[in-house]
């Protein structure tokens, strides 16, 4: 590995990777990713010239790609450490919006119940009015709840036949 190549290995590693910005981190992901692909295909190339499927690109057929191999499997490491920092940031972004609407929702609902708060639910009186006598919506709805409950009884005894 060149020295740049072992200098990015090494930023992504947890120390370093935490405190890259998210700029910085996309800049290395890309750059990651492009040294990974290119000792990927490296080593595709020199594994066919070892096998006598591809003429060689040197002087003559490569005779290892261990080398080549472990520089691709410590890059696609370091591009492993990179996903997941950003999966966990994009995780952290996503449950702090979360928590965000929540309060808007909360704060809109306190609104609107103090809002409601202010106008009365039942008929009130006004300036210069009587007030309106409660009683009398009580016996009412008291009726209502009667006469649906006799309702049920003549219905059952209708379907029982007696």
């Amino acid at each position: 590995m060149s020295v740049d190549e072992v200098a990015l290995v090494a930023s992504t590693h947890h120390p370093a990777l935490g405190a890259l910005s998210d700029e910085e981190l996309a800049k290395l992901r890309t750059l990651v990713r492009e040294r990974r692909d290119r000792a990927r295909d490296i080593a595709a190339r020199q594994r066919r010239e070892m096998r006598g499927k591809a003429a060689a690109k040197g002087a003559r057929p490569a005779a290892d790609d261990t080398g080549s191999r472990g520089k691709r499997d410590l890059l696609a490491a370091a591009m492993k450490r990179i996903n997941g920092e950003t999966t966990r940031r994009e995780g952290k972004a996503a449950r702090e919006a979360m928590k965000d609407s929540a309060q808007r929702a909360l704060a809109l609902r306190s609104r609107r119940e103090a809002e409601s708060a202010r106008r009365p639910a039942t008929r009130t009186a006004g300036e210069g009015m009587r007030p309106s006598d409660s009683k009398a919506t009580k016996q009412r709805n008291r009726a209502k709840l009667g006469a649906v409950s006799q309702h049920t009884k003549n219905m059952q005894a209708k379907r029982d036949g007696r």
